[in-house]
């Protein structure tokens, strides 16, 4: 449904979201399990969008740039990888007039895509914190 890159962005998006301190790409790695090379490039990526800020120096990293309450899941993605929509045939069979087949897939990503943009990321994080998804918070077991 969604790309390996854009569930890690969410790990990180989510994880941040719960800290009030800028994480380094080597804690965020750690605790969201991501590869931290790829990390890294997500992180740019994020910064690029404005979803995040960075700062530089001894107490620097990674701080969410919105409110979790004010944050999106769709424009995460967005940011990332946005959701495939079909405004003509792929193969080129059909021109602007989808089939039926591509036209349930596109109808598929407008419902994915209302979903997401109703969920906040404060809605990822707002339950109980052993049930907090995408990541291992500290303090908690494994």
């Amino acid at each position: 449904m969604i790309s390996q890159t854009a569930e890690y962005a969410l790990r990180a998006i989510v994880y941040l979201a719960d800290q009030s301190e800028p994480q380094t790409n080597a804690a965020i790695a750690e605790v969201t399990k991501v590869p931290i090379g790829y990390l890294a490039k997500i992180m740019q990526s994020l910064s690029r969008a404005r979803l995040v800020t960075s700062q530089r120096g001894l107490h620097g990293g990674f701080l969410l740039a919105f409110k979790p309450n004010e944050l999106t899941v769709l424009k995460v993605l967005n940011a990332i990888d946005p959701i495939q929509h079909y405004h003509e045939c792929p193969l080129g069979t059909h021109g602007a007039n989808l089939c039926p087949l591509h036209r349930s897939l596109d109808d598929a990503a407008n419902a994915i895509e209302a979903t997401f943009g109703d969920t906040t990321i404060a809605d990822l994080i707002n339950v109980p914190r052993h049930r907090r998804p995408l990541c291992k918070f500290p303090n908690q077991p494994e």
